[in-house]
């Protein structure tokens, strides 16, 4: 899987962040392969989750795969992680390399439209540790990203995660930040999107 990628990427420039963003980290041809791979092999499902006391079908649907048997909770989810396919093998190699990390833990969520999307959250899960370092594949449609920090309200920011993209966040981008994919009216394609982490 050739793949010429920015392995620089760029900064966004945040207070309280470390976030870097690296467009075309796998080419368009191999990414369109990648998601049509992923799309057919991966044994998706679609969750309940309890906001505020209520339940509803979490709108998206997401599959869990690891290097180890921990599990991964969130929203009052409990996931256990498939053994990682060839596929994934190689994708964490990539990222891996290009992060300076060695991920255990792969959330992959598969976005089938516009309404399906994430709501504001931060990835701190206690099982993560402090400061976490966190990675997200792209692929398929475009959508945008965005964030909000958590106590000055007039810091946002919004970038569109493109196909075949890598977005990287460190520090105490977790601790001080939110994030979402929203929901658009747009008539849009699917995306699969794949988050790495770190559960030991």
């Amino acid at each position: 899987m050739q793949n010429n990628q920015h392995t620089q990427g760029f900064p966004l420039h945040l207070p309280d962040a470390d976030i870097r963003y690296y467009p075309n980290f796998i080419n368009s041809k191999d990414a369109t392969s990648i998601f049509e791979t992923l799309l057919q092999e991966t044994p998706w499902q679609q969750d309940d989750i309890k906001v505020f006391g209520k339940v509803y079908a979490q709108p998206r649907l997401t599959a869990l795969y690891g290097t180890n048997l921990n599990t991964y909770s969130y929203s009052n989810i409990e996931m256990t992680p498939h053994p990682l396919t060839t596929t994934l093998a190689d994708l964490k190699q990539k990222v891996d390399q290009t992060c300076e990390a060695n991920f255990t833990t792969m959330l992959l969520n598969y976005y089938r439209d516009g309404k399906d999307s994430n709501g504001w959250h931060a990835d701190n899960e206690k099982e993560l540790g402090t400061n976490p370092v966190i990675a997200s594949l792209s692929f398929g449609q475009a959508r945008f990203f965005h964030l909000k920090h958590r106590t000055d309200k007039t810091l946002k920011h919004k970038l569109l995660l493109e196909h075949g993209s890598l977005l990287l966040m460190k520090g105490e981008t977790q601790h001080k930040w939110l994030h979402q994919i929203p929901k658009t009216t747009k008539q849009i394609q699917g995306r699969i999107n794949i988050t790495f982490r770190i559960i030991t």
